[in-house]
């Protein structure tokens, strides 16, 4: 008998905020996290449009050693970790107690790569490079920082899926606890904003060049929508054995339903409606729900050309004249890249426990790709008892998520 999966904690480190608290006020009030980093023009990038990430102060919480190995995104992902254990009334001790997984999405951390680069260029001696660079460097850093951290037993690995990576990790902890391999993982994805990080997928010409108003540049289903902004951060969240948050008296914020996953075959950055159209079917199948019951969908859609008018077109195919209520939230945080995943579920947990849908903003001159869809244009009121939560990613990765009240 398959064990049923819940969420007892979430923690959030980005754009709009530094907490849940922070990241929910923003949510309500549709308040945009874009601005500008003047530095990546005179480096050489198209668009200086980013998501204005603040960076953690980790002295005081973190001995030097631990610190030492953590990359950016590492440091991200350990603010949003021991929010989300607070939150699950996770102590240090209940971790030396029990065995806890750690799956996390995250992308490659170029900073200590080209730091080191440079110094065995300038230097050609490897000894000078300490010991710091390797770990953050690797494409682990993350779960290996957390683990060691807060002294995780469990189940230990990095999911590299792109910009579904967030959501995969969630849907591989959500089937170790289902199969009853675990009884808490934690999950999430964690995405590096430095000046580095962005640079060869600005090669693309994928970055929107709405400069001149950055809070109104990201435009996901509008019709001149004209390309993505980069931002990161990491999401967090503590998924547990239903009977196991029970027996400890934790508050249960949602239930992990319906997870679906499938491939594209197709060319490398080239989305496709049938593939996206299957991951949602399989996570509704999973879930044993129709499109029917769900109240809202946290689209991926990401303001660029090509990747809305897809999605548009599946979310259309399976939603067309239903009741569900859709958006992006990209539209306030620009592309959170490989934390997206992770961090739109931790959005859609926090309008579900405040009973409301955050809107699709700058969503200005419709196009009529996206006549059927019913698109959340402005804060709704009401409440969520059902998500499903889409993410797409390069190479033609697509997960979906589905969490119930």
């Amino acid at each position: 008998m398959q064990k049923r999966v819940v969420i007892t904690g979430i923690g959030i480190w980005g754009c709009l905020g530094k907490d849940t608290k922070e990241v929910t006020e923003s949510l309500r009030a549709g308040r945009s996290g874009i601005g500008l980093d003047e530095e990546r023009l005179t480096y050489g990038y198209q668009s200086a449009l980013t998501g204005i990430v603040e960076r953690p102060k980790l002295k005081g919480l973190l001995d030097r050693r631990l610190r030492t190995g953590m990359a950016e995104e590492g440091e991200y992902a350990f603010m949003a970790s021991r929010e989300a254990f607070a939150m699950a009334g996770i102590t240090e001790d209940d971790l030396l107690k029990n065995e806890v997984g750690c799956i996390f999405g995250n992308d490659s951390s170029l900073t200590p790569v080209i730091e080191a680069a440079a110094i065995m260029n300038e230097k050609h001696d490897s000894q000078l490079l300490g010991s710091g660079y390797i770990f953050q460097s690797m494409n682990s850093t993350v779960t290996m920082n957390l683990s060691t951290i807060f002294h995780l037993r469990g189940i230990n690995f990095t999911v590299s899926a792109a910009c579904a990576s967030g959501s995969h990790s969630i849907g591989l902890g959500f089937m170790m606890i289902r199969q009853g391999l675990q009884d808490m993982v934690l999950c999430g994805g964690a995405q590096e904003v430095n000046l580095y990080s962005m640079a060869t997928f600005d090669a693309l010409g994928a970055f929107s060049k709405r400069m001149d108003d950055p809070q109104r540049a990201s435009r996901p289903f509008d019709r001149d929508r004209d390309g993505l902004i980069p931002s990161g951060g990491a999401a967090a969240l503590v998924l547990e054995d239903y009977d196991h948050a029970l027996a400890r008296g934790a508050n249960i914020l949602c239930e992990v339903t319906g997870y679906g996953f499938s491939s594209n075959g197709g060319g490398i950055s080239q989305p496709s409606d049938d593939g996206s159209v299957l991951a949602m079917q399989r996570a509704m199948t999973d879930a044993a729900i129709s499109p029917a019951d769900i109240d809202y969908i946290n689209a991926h859609a990401t303001s660029t050309p090509q990747g809305d008018m897809f999605e548009g077109k599946a979310l259309g195919r399976l939603f067309g004249g239903e009741r569900a209520w859709i958006s992006s939230t990209k539209g306030m945080t620009g592309h959170e890249c490989w934390m997206a995943g992770a961090s739109e579920v931790v959005y859609s947990v926090l309008m579900m426990q405040n009973d409301f849908i955050a809107p699709n903003i700058n969503f200005e001159n419709p196009d009529p790709h996206f006549d059927p869809l019913h698109l959340a244009t402005e804060t709704i009121e009401t409440e969520v008892r059902t998500v499903l939560s889409n993410s797409f990613g390069f190479g033609g990765t697509n997960s979906a998520l589905v969490i119930r009240k």
